[in-house]
């Protein structure tokens, strides 16, 4: 549980972060394009959820319409999970080069120290085809876990849990999706950063949490990605850096 409440604080540590001076630069673009991506996929994302809420209705029988007022919930906090975890991998992709100048920078912040390497064009040339190859990675890796875990929603019965674990998997996500910038800096891939978030693996939970919960709160998650980021990176170099082999 100690480290479940570490990863959420690391997280909040984000939100004072983002405010020094020497860093607001580097979280406008990140902060404009969640603003942009959020503001304009919501509404779009209430009509699909209207859509398919009429059409799961439209398959009870009359005698079972008292079920409606049990899955409208249930459905609901499905759906929300799928689209803004969703909505936050597009705004991801989109900021994916700010993001890594942002964990540059807090790092810089945080040690006092460059990264070594870093902005040097033989290293970028050189990671290319891994970066490439991590997130092709990260993307199979997503799509093989929430195929099985989004047939749990079609099971009676086990679909009333199915939100949940859903919800840990996305907590999981979370922490690999934001963790990758700081890692990556350090030319940390995808199975790398996977082994090492494993081996602290409540700690990246709490993490992962507190950005999702962040990142389901209207308003709010216009900032969750930036404060996600620096959080990541404070994460990174206070308790992920010196742990296994770089």
């Amino acid at each position: 549980m100690k480290d479940l409440f570490s990863g959420a604080r690391h997280f909040l540590a984000g939100l004072k972060i983002i405010r020094q001076p020497g860093l607001r630069r580097y979280v406008m673009v990140p902060l404009i394009v969640n603003i942009a991506v959020f503001g304009g996929l919501i509404y779009q994302a209430m009509h699909w959820y209207q859509i398919l809420l009429d059409k799961l209705l439209g398959f009870l029988p009359g005698w079972l319409a008292w079920l409606q007022y049990l899955l409208l919930p249930l459905f609901a906090v499905t759906v929300v999970l799928i689209v803004f975890y969703g909505f936050t991998l597009l705004a991801n992709l989109i900021a994916a080069p700010f993001n890594g100048l942002l964990a540059e920078a807090v790092e810089r912040h945080l040690t006092g120290q460059p990264i070594a390497d870093s902005g040097d064009w033989k290293t970028l040339v050189k990671d290319i085809v891994p970066s490439v190859l991590s997130e092709v990675g990260k993307l199979l890796y997503f799509i093989l876990w929430a195929i099985p875990f989004g047939i749990l929603f079609l099971i009676p019965g086990v679909n009333l849990a199915a939100p949940v674990l859903w919800g840990l998997f996305s907590a999981w996500m979370f922490a690999l999706e934001y963790c990758d910038y700081p890692m990556g800096n350090h030319h940390l891939f995808f199975a790398a950063q996977r082994a090492r978030l494993r081996r602290r693996r409540m700690l990246s939970l709490g993490f992962g949490a507190t950005t999702l919960l962040f990142t389901l709160i209207p308003v709010v998650n216009f900032i969750a990605m930036p404060v996600a980021v620096a959080g990541a990176t404070s994460l990174w170099v206070r308790e992920l850096r010196d742990t296994g082999e770089s």
